[in-house]
């Protein structure tokens, strides 16, 4: 009993490190309509997708060229982005170097990050260390929004994945992960971009929905809420020219 209660405060205590850690958001009102309907509002953007070779940032490159955007998709392993396409570009680059990036944030018009990794065994840095580099490139080369993927269960939202995630995941398996995560969102609330943070629930690789549940207090304390990584890609396409959540960070589910 000694030994579960010893657990149960340090899962506490990592959600609520989290929530101090990240940023909090001032709860401001939503766009009611469908991403589905806002994606389509703009005209075609020339947009950078950071972490491209991942889940949602596949959905990403995949929804943004059917959008009529100019993407350029930058990745490490260019191998990795098996998608052709005439307004695709695969640059070669990574996040921990400055020199890649500037060449592929310059004449772009928005960034589009879902920035992740698998190293959830110890101390990292990659994510918001590559951020700050990102953010840096952008205010170097005049690119002024910024639409970056974290998640739920950090800053405002702390707790917000459900117990599952809040009592068992989160604490056991991604307690570094998600430390880095709240160190992200800060570099950017501290930036001088158009910034938009959008918080997934747990993603899922199931088909696009079209509606969501949006809102700074979006989560459940008891339940795990999910979301479609092409669910959230829709959404962060979105808000490449609204403004309802500008500066601000947004959760989204199911």
């Amino acid at each position: 009993m000694t030994i579960l209660l010893l657990y149960l405060a340090y899962a506490v205590a990592i959600s609520v490190a989290l929530g101090l850690a990240g940023h909090r958001s001032p709860g401001r009102s939503r766009d009611p309509r469908p991403a589905s309907e806002r994606a389509r509002e703009g005209v075609s953007k020339r947009i950078l997708i950071v972490g491209a070779t991942g889940g949602t940032g596949r959905q990403l490159v995949a929804r943004a060229l059917e959008l009529g955007h100019e993407v350029a998709a930058l990745a490490r392993d260019p191998s990795k982005l098996d998608v052709r396409h005439p307004r695709l570009e695969i640059v070669q680059g990574d996040v921990l170097d400055p020199a890649s990036l500037e060449a592929a944030v310059r004449s772009r018009d928005a960034v589009l990050s879902a920035l992740g990794h698998k190293r959830y065994l110890g101390p990292s840095r990659i994510l918001s260390d590559g951020t700050r580099n990102l953010l840096a490139a952008m205010e170097a080369h005049g690119v002024r929004r910024l639409v970056c993927e974290t998640s739920l269960g950090i800053g405002s939202a702390a707790g917000r994945m459900g117990l599952y995630y809040t009592f068992l995941v989160i604490p056991l398996v991604l307690p570094f992960y998600f430390w880095d995560k709240t160190r992200q969102e800060r570099a950017i609330a501290r930036s001088s971009a158009e910034w938009v943070i959008v918080r997934p629930g747990a993603l899922t690789d199931g088909p696009r929905r079209g509606r969501l549940r949006q809102g700074p207090r979006i989560g459940s304390f008891l339940r795990t809420v999910r979301v479609s990584r092409a669910d959230v890609a829709e959404f962060m396409l979105s808000q490449l020219d609204s403004e309802a959540y500008l500066r601000d960070a947004v959760g989204v589910s199911w």
